[in-house]
C-alpha cells in the first residue's frame, strides 16, 4: 500500500514511520512510505530509508496536496502545531482547516482510507465510572484543542458520507515510551527539581508508544476497520500517580504539589513572554485546561478489532520504556 504520513518530522509521526519501515524489512510486499514535511526534515535514517519518498507541502495550501494524495492508499494524519502561545488564534486552523484541506484534496485524488490521530478529551470528562465510549458526544468540551479537534472529526466523518473513502479516527490516551515529548520534558523538569502537578486528583489512560504503533499498523491494514477507536491500556491511573511512579522510576522527587490556580499564572507568564520575544510556549492555559481534564475510555472495541493483546498492558509492565 501507498501510505501518506503528515507530520512525518514530528514525534508520533517520525515514530510510525520508523516502526513501518522496520515492518517493511519482513513484509512482502513492503509498503511504499510517504513522508509529508513542512519546514522540519525528518531524521536521515528515515528519509534515506527504502520505500521511503518526502514530499514537502503546506497543509494551509491546498495546491500543495494535490501531488502527495496522488496514488495513495490511505493518509495518516498527525500535523499540527505545538508549543505556540495563545492556541486559541492558530488551532481553528491548524486543527479543523488543515484536516479539512487535507480531507478534501484525498477525496480529490480517490483516497481509500483516511485516519485522523485525535484524543478522547473531545468527549469531554470521563472517568472509570463514566468512561468515554467512543461516539460522537453532543456537548462541546471545554478547552481549544478538544474543540478543534472535535471538529475535525466531524469533518472527516460528514465529508466520507456515501463515498469511497473509510474515514478512522484514533483517540489514544496519553503515549508513553522513549523519545516522546511530554515524558522527555517531564523527566527533564523532575531532574531540575521544576516538576509540579495540581493537587486534584485528575484521571488519565496511558498507552505505550509500541501498542500505540501496533494498533495504528492495524488500523492501516485492516480491512474492516471504521469509524472511532478508544487507544488504551488495562489500567487508568491519575495523573499524580503516574508522576510519582515515573519520578520514582527516573530516582528524582516525587513532583510539587500546587494549587490550580498557580499553574494558569505560570502559562500566562510563559504565553506573555513567548508572545513578546517569539519563543516557543511550551506552556499555554489552555494546555492546563485540558490537561486537568480527566479522561478514562471503554477500549473493548480496540481490543476487538485492532489489538487484542497488549505487550504492557498497564505501567509497570512498560515503565522501563522511559
Amino acid at each position: 500500500m501507498n501510505l501518506l504520513i503528515t507530520g512525518a518530522a514530528g514525534n508520533l509521526g517520525s515514530n510510525l514511520a520508523r516502526h513501518l519501515i522496520e515492518t517493511n524489512r519482513i513484509a512482502q510486499p513492503p509498503h511504499n512510505l510517504k513522508l509529508l514535511i513542512h519546514h522540519n526534515n525528518p531524521p536521515q535514517a528515515i528519509a534515506h530509508a527504502p520505500n521511503v519518498t518526502i514530499h514537502r507541502a503546506d497543509l494551509a495550501d491546498p495546491a500543495t496536496l494535490k501531488t502527495p494524495c496522488q496514488n495513495t492508499g490511505c493518509i495518516i494524519h498527525f500535523a499540527g502545531v505545538l508549543f505556540a502561545p495563545r492556541p486559541e488564534k492558530f488551532l481553528p486552523e491548524t486543527n479543523t482547516l488543515y484536516v479539512k484541506n487535507l480531507v478534501n484534496a484525498a477525496l480529490e485524488a480517490g483516497v481509500k482510507k483516511f485516519i485522523l490521530v485525535s484524543f478522547p478529551h473531545v468527549e469531554g470528562e470521563s472517568t472509570p465510572d463514566h468512561p468515554a465510549k467512543g461516539v460522537m458526544p453532543t456537548t462541546s468540551p471545554i478547552s481549544t484543542h478538544a474543540r478543534t479537534r472535535l471538529a475535525a472529526e466531524r469533518y472527516l466523518f460528514e465529508a466520507t458520507t456515501n463515498t469511497q473513502m473509510t474515514p478512522i479516527v484514533l483517540r489514544p490516551g496519553m503515549i508513553y515510551g522513549s523519545g516522546i515529548l511530554m515524558i522527555d520534558a517531564a523527566r527533564w523538569a523532575s531532574h531540575h527539581h521544576l516538576l509540579a502537578v495540581w493537587r486534584k486528583p485528575t484521571w488519565i489512560h496511558l498507552l505505550s508508544l509500541p501498542d500505540f504503533l501496533v494498533a495504528t499498523q492495524a488500523a492501516i491494514e485492516s480491512d474492516t476497520a471504521r469509524g472511532i477507536y478508544n487507544l488504551g491500556d488495562d489500567s487508568p491511573l491519575t495523573l499524580q500517580e503516574f508522576l510519582d511512579a515515573a519520578t520514582a522510576h527516573w530516582g528524582f522527587h516525587k513532583p510539587w504539589r500546587m494549587p490550580a490556580p498557580a499553574f494558569y499564572a505560570a502559562a500566562a507568564l510563559t504565553e506573555a513572554f513567548a508572545a513578546i520575544f517569539r519563543t516557543r510556549a511550551p506552556l499555554t492555559r489552555d494546555f492546563i485546561r485540558i490537561g486537568m481534564a480527566s479522561y478514562v475510555m471503554d477500549t473493548s472495541r480496540m481490543k476487538a478489532e485492532l489489538l487484542p493483546e497488549l505487550k504492557y498492558p498497564t505501567l509497570a509492565e512498560g515503565i522501563h520504556l522511559f
